[in-house]
């Protein structure tokens, strides 16, 4: 005999688009591609952070909404995941937190190619590199004070006890030489205007063309400029057992952090940076001047910084998926 169906008919549909959604597997992840700010939409305007990345990977996937991100999540049928995750520690890691705690997605296999734009030391970098960072550092877990005040080492800074397991991270060695050794000769674009922009620096490594390198970044929610927040920066990292200060940014340590804790551990995470500023003015200008520059004379290069992060950080992607079954269970030993 019928049996009558306990549920009403007009909530059938409903129900049975529920149970579906609750039964399908999640998406294998692996790689997930986070960047901090996106200009407008995601393609089709002046491109940001995440629009190479879209146009590479995503253009013909659907947004997948996830509570708690700043920005839908984008997947395509090979594994690749990315989404725009918000500029500064608390928006990039309360993003990643969502993302990694959403059962949406099986993470437990991922890399995490963490990317954006940042700023570097004219004795170190130039406008245009991209550097794969072999430590994430927080600039912020730490005391300071007015310079007036007295100095601790030569410096307004002194460490706080109790932040030694968070404020610094050093990135699994063996993933940085795999991502040099994959993309470490790749020709990167450059700009007339970025070129004759180093022309106002005396120092060897900023009037030279972009490369690909390694070093420290350095997070930091405060935008800092200028020789003396520069030389912090590399007494910080020298402090903490690092290598040498290179990149200025805002989000990796956090987001390391969070990572650390979801997932136990932080041997898959790529920082990727492009250098779009440096962080101190030319020695014929004060830091106010490089902050507030006359109209025409900004860095240049913007756009093809961008360009450069999404080429080499997906010649490291494309590397990892068409070889997954070498890296799935962990990043392979170099050869």
């Amino acid at each position: 005999m019928f049996k009558k169906s306990v549920y009403p008919l007009f909530f059938l549909p409903l129900f049975i688009s529920g149970q579906a959604l609750a039964n399908e597997a999640p998406i294998k992840v692996k790689v997930f591609v986070g960047s901090m700010f996106e200009i407008g939409q995601n393609t089709g305007d002046k491109a940001g952070e995440f629009q190479y990345w879209y146009e590479k990977y995503f253009k013909n996937s659907q947004p997948i909404t996830v509570k708690g991100a700043a920005s839908p999540v984008f997947c395509n049928d090979d594994g690749v995941c990315g989404s725009v995750l918000g500029m500064g520690k608390v928006a990039s890691s309360s993003s990643v937190q969502a993302i990694l705690l959403n059962p949406k997605f099986d993470m437990s296999q991922t890399y995490f190619m963490i990317n954006g734009v940042a700023g570097t030391p004219p004795s170190r970098g130039t406008i245009g590199d991209v550097s794969w960072g072999s430590w994430a550092i927080d600039y912020d877990l730490g005391h300071r004070w007015a310079p007036e005040e007295g100095l601790h080492n030569g410096q307004t800074f002194m460490p706080r006890k109790g932040y030694e397991n968070i404020r610094s991270y050093q990135l699994n060695p063996t993933l940085v030489s795999w991502a040099m050794k994959v993309t470490g000769q790749t020709k990167l674009l450059d700009s007339e205007g970025a070129q004759k922009y180093r022309e106002r620096y005396p120092d060897d490594n900023a009037r030279r063309a972009p490369k690909v390198l390694t070093g420290t970044h350095m997070t930091g929610d405060t935008f800092f400029h200028g020789p003396g927040m520069s030389k912090e920066a590399q007494y910080i990292a020298k402090l903490y057992g690092a290598d040498d200060y290179l990149v200025t940014e805002m989000e990796i340590a956090a987001i390391t952090q969070v990572i650390a804790r979801t997932q136990g551990t932080t041997q898959r995470i790529f920082s990727l940076r492009g250098s779009v500023n440096f962080d101190q003015g030319n020695p014929n200008e004060t830091t106010l001047e490089h902050l507030d520059p006359a109209p025409g004379q900004t860095a240049g290069g913007f756009k093809e910084t961008v360009e450069n992060i999404a080429t080499v950080g997906g010649e490291m992607t494309d590397y990892i998926v068409n070889h997954w079954n070498t890296w799935k269970d962990g990043v392979p030993p170099l050869k």
